[in-house]
């Protein structure tokens, strides 16, 4: 881990969203407590049914959060990058209902969950960030409710997550919105609870209309507004 200082501490704490607003003495107390955990990828952050101690932050890299069906198949719910609070709901002191994992190399920012429940009672303006972070993560899980339904054509719905990932994590490249991640046909099925054959058919479709290309396995999407245009048309 590298040596940082108290200022340092702090500093990291103000580039994120869920602390912007907190009072500079929480922020103080915040950045004594907190220690940094380094995972290789594909590493257990933690597992479903875990009696989770700790709340952790994403400080840099990849993680994802996913269920696994009773067929054993794995559900992708979220990937989260940096500046975003991962498992908020370990506040309410029962054990994880999901897992999550590192999508690449990560280093999370952990803090004993009891601890910051008592710097919340604290600070008001902390507060509300968590209930941010936790208000942003359920518009996104209605979101997908309604673009994984069956009503919603599957070249539509792989649209509609494509254009969300490109505005995540999409950086300007000559052809024009680079996905800057490891993404994988695989995984991006897991994310759509589909098949890889299906999701691999129907992106075939998305590259014949123009919409989007895979370079360096790297997805590209060429333009987000006709990409969006696609999955909402009637």
């Amino acid at each position: 881990m590298e040596k940082w200082t108290s200022a340092d501490k702090i500093e990291i704490l103000k580039g994120i969203e869920v602390f912007r607003e907190a009072k500079s003495e929480t922020l103080d107390t915040l950045a004594d407590c907190f220690s940094v955990r380094q995972y290789k990828k594909n590493e257990h952050i933690f597992k479903d049914k875990d009696e989770c101690s700790s709340l952790y932050l994403v400080k840099s890299g990849l993680v994802s959060l996913y269920k696994m069906s009773s067929q054993g198949e794995k559900k992708v719910i979220f990937i989260l990058g940096k500046g975003k609070m991962i498992n908020e709901v370990v506040l309410q002191g029962l054990p994880s209902s999901i897992s999550c994992d590192a999508f690449e190399p990560s280093e999370i920012l952990c803090w004993n969950k009891d601890k910051f429940l008592h710097i919340m009672s604290q600070d008001f303006n902390l507060t509300k960030g968590v209930l941010r972070s936790l208000s942003l993560k359920t518009r996104r899980l209605y979101r997908q409710l309604k673009n994984t339904s069956n009503s919603v054509r599957a070249d539509k719905r792989i649209a509609a997550k494509l254009w969300k990932l490109s505005g995540d994590y999409g950086v300007a490249c000559e052809k024009g919105i680079c996905i800057d991640m490891d993404l994988s046909i695989t995984y991006l099925a897991d994310m759509l609870g589909s098949q890889r054959e299906t999701v691999s058919r129907q992106i075939k479709i998305l590259k014949e209309h123009g919409l989007v290309g895979i370079e360096d396995k790297k997805f590209i999407v060429y333009d987000r507004e006709k990409l969006a245009s696609y999955f909402k048309e009637p």
